[in-house]
């Protein structure tokens, strides 16, 4: 049977600093975040669910949480699903124009391409492969829910829809608890892609 395996991006994390948290432990949803992933589980309800895997990172078991309770079934932790690494995470600043301020982290600019301030593209879609077809092979003939983070997600999704691996951060389509499908055919390959946004009545305003 033909099957889908849904891509939760987490829900909104604490971090008034706005540092750049990559994939250091410890950073928890705020209050709103919680909602967001109240919202993702109600959500989850009307899926047949066969297998349920998360990043290790606190920010996405706690979004997985609901859904757990939801559906009682196991949480597998999948270390495919975790955070793209980065070189800038622990800073305070942002991505994009904002690195242009700091002539230090210049040296890291170099390559777009790779990208060179952090995870290889082509590392990053090697592992969420991996991790969609585990989830595919642990549901069985049913869906399952991979809880990760933004650009690990987005990666992916581009590489399967063709589109360019480079660029503007700002405009991936991958909002806070945001869910990313992506639909197998009868042999368990991809076939197609589809995006929803079940918390958009919770994501923040931009300024």
């Amino acid at each position: 049977m033909a099957q889908t395996i849904h891509f939760v991006r987490h829900g909104e994390v604490f971090n008034p600093e706005k540092i750049l948290y990559g994939r250091q432990p410890g950073w928890r949803l705020s209050e709103r975040g919680q909602e967001m992933a109240q919202v993702i589980g109600d959500w989850s309800v009307a899926l047949s669910l066969g297998a349920i895997h998360s990043s290790p990172l606190q920010r996405a078991k706690e979004t997985v949480a609901p859904i757990i309770a939801k559906h009682k079934l196991p949480l597998t932790i999948d270390d495919n699903l975790i955070e793209a690494g980065n070189i800038f995470e622990g800073k305070k600043f942002e991505l994009g124009n904002g690195l242009l301020k700091h002539p230090d982290m210049w040296r890291y600019l170099w390559n777009p391409w790779k990208p060179s301030w952090g995870e290889p593209y082509e590392e990053l879609i090697s592992r969420m492969l991996k991790a969609l077809f585990f989830a595919r092979d642990a549901a069985g003939d049913k869906d399952a829910i991979c809880v990760s983070h933004q650009l690990p997600i987005w990666i992916l999704r581009s590489a399967v829809e063709g589109r360019r691996l480079l660029h503007d951060p700002r405009k991936r389509e991958c909002t806070l608890a945001s869910v990313t499908s992506f639909h197998l055919d009868n042999d368990g390959m991809i076939e197609s892609v589809s995006y929803s946004e079940p918390a958009k009545h919770l994501l923040p305003t931009k300024k």
